[in-house]
C-alpha cells in the first residue's frame, strides 16, 4: 500500500474518532441547558458559542490553507 493511501486511511480513522468525541462533547454541553439543574445567562451562552465558533473558524482556516498549499506547488 502506498504512503498516500496509508495517510488517507489514518486520517479517516483518527478524524472520525475525534469528530465523534467532539459531537459527544457538544451533546454533553447541551445537557447543561436544563434550567432545573443549572443557572446561566444569555451572556454565558454567547461566550460559549463564540468560543466554539472561533475554534471552528481556526480549524477551517488551517484545513483550507493546507489544501491550497498542496495544490499550488509544482510537482513532477
Amino acid at each position: 500500500m502506498n504512503n498516500s493511501k496509508l495517510k488517507k486511511e489514518r486520517f479517516k480513522r483518527v478524524a472520525s474518532k475525534r469528530v465523534d468525541n467532539l459531537l459527544s462533547g457538544i451533546r454533553s454541553l447541551s445537557n447543561c441547558s436544563n434550567t432545573n439543574n443549572y443557572e446561566y445567562t444569555e451572556e454565558d451562552v454567547q461566550k460559549m458559542i463564540k468560543a466554539i465558533k472561533d475554534e471552528l473558524k481556526t480549524m477551517e482556516t488551517l484545513y483550507k490553507k493546507n489544501l491550497n498549499k498542496n495544490t499550488d506547488s509544482f510537482n513532477f
